[in-house]
């Protein structure tokens, strides 16, 4: 099997560890293989229709971001260069693990990629001087559906780690220092 899946505290939020091919020369690996994330993972018929790329100076943490239905995005995220520290909320409210987070450290030497499902806010911490970050999504960006929740709420209690990505306070967008806490934010049913 080319991946090794690795279910997380939060059901249907995978971690997914490819295989890699590696000698003096450098290494290889498939990023992603449609009939082999299937086989994998048990989600058949998921069609990807947008692929995003961003790069992230150290210390910056982007999210925590969702989209609301019908426009609820799946993700499949990874790094191509540097480390983040990637988190996944539970949005859904009818969920037992609602407003719980798991974190996983992503890089460009683990090779890990994380399956976000619909229903979950997701951020990161760049860990490293910088990142690239790359992410499969199943629905297209949409502004009118798009939500924040606040990275640093209370009630969530994310242990972001700060020091070791070399900082006091992350490095925020507007609409992310903007951000409502769970108790006000958009949710799932």
């Amino acid at each position: 099997m080319p991946y090794t899946v690795t279910p997380t505290a939060l059901p249907g939020v995978l971690v997914l560890t490819p295989k890699v091919f590696g000698d003096a020369r450098g290494f290889f690996y498939e990023s992603f293989n449609q009939l082999d994330f299937e086989a994998a993972t048990g989600l058949a018929g998921l069609q990807f229709v947008q692929d995003n790329h961003s790069r992230s100076a150290q210390g910056v943490l982007r999210g925590l971001h969702y989209q609301m239905p019908p426009k609820a995005q799946g993700k499949l995220v990874r790094v191509s260069h540097g480390a983040v520290f990637d988190v996944v909320v539970d949005m859904r409210r009818s969920s037992p693990t609602f407003g719980r987070w798991e974190g996983v450290e992503l890089s460009a030497s683990n090779c890990r990629q994380l399956w976000v499902p619909p229903g979950f806010a997701h951020g990161f911490l760049t860990l490293s001087e910088s990142a690239e970050f790359l992410y499969k999504t199943t629905d297209y960006y949409s502004p009118a559906h798009e939500r924040c929740l606040l990275w640093n709420d209370p009630a969530l209690g994310i242990v972001w780690p700060l020091a070791q990505a070399g900082v006091a306070q992350p490095l925020l967008a507007a609409k992310d220092a903007a951000a409502p806490l769970l108790a006000q934010a958009d949710g799932f049913a």
